[in-house]
């Protein structure tokens, strides 16, 4: 909960805003169009960045119907670890997170390498999360929204 809290004190942390069903659906549409990139590109690096941003978008859609923003990808991730545990398994979550290290390690630094087995994880598990996302918006209703916005903000 150390995270939690240091993700509360950041200026682009955690903040409340209504939810909005317009900007959840918009950054579900991103996560789609991510995909479709990741699907045709040919390049590692950019079908690595492109998975992960599919994961990020779809998983910020969630926060968006919740009425949650927030700026720091990592604080993103840790709230669905703490506050999604109903809807994601833990394997999904550790891969959400390891598909951040990877696009960090692919887009940022040249002498880092993500290895091939790591690589054909994300471009295949990538997909499922994005319909996993898709169902976990329609499963969350009001009271679960409420609960959430209560335990993370009061």
């Amino acid at each position: 909960m150390n995270k939690i809290k240091w993700c509360l004190d950041k200026k682009e942390g955690f903040h409340s805003i209504e939810p909005n069903l317009n900007l959840s659906a918009a950054y579900l549409k991103k996560a789609e169009e991510a995909l479709e990139s990741m699907r045709i590109n040919t390049i590692k690096d950019w079908k690595i960045s492109t998975a992960y941003y599919t994961t990020y978008f779809s998983l910020y859609s969630i926060l968006m119907k919740i009425g949650i923003k927030c700026e720091i990808h990592s604080c993103t991730i840790e709230f669905a670890k703490i506050f999604l545990i109903d809807f994601f398994e833990k394997e999904e979550l550790d891969f959400i997170e390891d598909s951040m290290k990877a696009r960090i390690d692919s887009q940022y630094y040249v002498d880092r390498t993500v290895p091939d087995e790591q690589f054909e994880k994300i471009i295949q598990k990538t997909p499922y999360f994005f319909i996993k996302c898709k169902s976990i918006l329609i499963k969350l209703n009001e009271n679960k929204i409420k609960e959430i916005r209560n335990k993370l903000f009061l």
